[in-house]
């Protein structure tokens, strides 16, 4: 089976929850609640076996419903605490079903109503509901604000799906929205007259230089660090966890200790992380995951296999116009890396730049064009599933020991 997920946001950006996107591994046919009640009883199963915990940590599992589904007992495999479930905006209501989500309201279960086009005074199903759903390209923001107005009144949450801008996403929470869903998280806030932020990364700057030459120094590496404290406190942090000796020993020594690769990898994270301040914490998640699905893309492919460490790299920098708030072309002129991954970034073409597009359509469960990127690729793409939780859960591991 086969997992994506969709961050959904709270006014301050933080992320409120997912919602989870399914596909059975032997079909293009997603899991969006349409799909037969069997399916959605294999969705749920798979998610009381995987463990929700590991696909959205602490967070709620939005999950699409139909008709059928809702009637289903599989519902109750999962914990109510987490589990949101969504109504499908076709589900025809009756007395049945009316009976059915008051049964799992009262269990605990929070119900969202699914791009809601109805009157909130009138649909029979808004009484039961906790979270009201509504399509921003469907119902633009101006088109509905007297309904909006009335489900604040009845204490709904409300969340807006499909906001693609910044702008919207502004219009959309003085409006009264609560919750918000769309990639305008991750698209940068370019303001006609204004430059976006160029952070002091020359400390960066000048690791790289020195890791990228031809006899790279662990003495020159380490006198760098004593120029930068909480660089330096950083990579003691590090590497102390796993073994205190080696600071003791000093810089050089914690250096040796991690390695190389291992520490241009690390060199590569503080500083999106320096560069990611006061931006969603989703956004350095969202590189780090597509980082190393791109790395275990290419490890896995035999062309692909000698330039792991390349396409590790443009998948991690795939964001860095929204951290900077520039175009990518801007983002990416004083880094010192290959034409291919520049090529890939900012023209979005070359030979690597199919991979960063496979990352991001698993983002957004587009299964049919994952299954033509994947054969373009030449990857097996019953195991993409597989390598997208290894990266949630690697990137998990990387956002709470950095």
């Amino acid at each position: 089976m086969y997992i994506a997920r969709q961050p959904i946001f709270d006014k301050t950006k933080d992320v409120y929850g997912y919602e989870l996107l399914f596909r059975n591994s032997n079909t293009s046919v997603a899991y969006t609640g349409t799909s037969a009640e069997s399916s959605t009883a294999v969705v749920l199963g798979g998610l009381f076996e995987l463990g929700v915990d590991k696909i959205v940590g602490n967070k709620k599992a939005f999950v699409n419903f139909n008709y059928n589904s809702l009637l289903s007992n599989s519902i109750e495999l999962v914990d109510p605490s987490t589990l949101v479930i969504e109504v499908l905006e076709d589900v025809e209501v009756d007395n049945r079903l009316l009976r059915r989500l008051e049964s799992l309201h009262k269990e605990g279960y929070r119900i969202a109503l699914d791009d809601f086009v109805h009157s909130v005074k009138d649909f029979k199903m808004v009484p039961v509901a906790d979270i009201i759903k509504y399509d921003l390209i469907a119902t633009p923001l101006h088109t509905i604000q007297d309904e909006v107005m009335e489900a604040l009144r009845r204490k709904k949450v409300l969340l807006a799906e499909k906001v693609e801008t910044e702008k919207e996403f502004i219009e959309a929470r003085k409006m009264g929205f609560h919750l918000f869903q769309g990639y305008f998280f991750s698209k940068p806030v370019i303001v006609a007259g204004l430059k976006g932020k160029k952070p002091d990364i020359s400390i960066y700057r000048r690791i790289l230089n020195e890791l990228h030459s031809e006899d790279p120094s662990f003495q020159i590496l380490s006198e760098i660090l004593e120029t930068d404290v909480s660089v330096a406190y950083r990579l003691v942090n590090v590497v102390s966890k796993k073994n205190e000796n080696d600071i003791q020993k000093g810089l050089k020594s914690a250096l040796i200790k991690m390695g190389l690769t291992d520490f241009e990898r690390w060199v590569h994270i503080m500083m999106l992380q320096d560069l990611s301040v006061n931006k969603p914490n989703e956004l350095i998640r969202t590189s780090l995951i597509r980082s190393r699905f791109g790395e275990l893309v290419a490890y896995n492919c035999g062309s692909l296999y000698p330039r792991t460490s390349e396409i590790s790299l443009m998948c991690l920098f795939s964001v860095l116009d929204a951290m900077l708030d520039l175009t990518m072309d801007e983002a990416m002129a004083d880094l010192s890396i290959s034409d291919d991954i520049k090529d890939a970034l900012v023209k979005r073409e070359g030979p690597l730049e199919p991979v960063l597009k496979l990352a991001e359509s698993y983002e957004k469960g587009e299964w049919l064009e994952i299954d033509e990127l994947s054969k373009q690729i030449g990857v097996d793409g019953s195991r993409l599933g597989d390598w997208y939780m290894d990266s949630i859960n690697w990137a998990e591991r990387i956002m709470v020991g950095a």
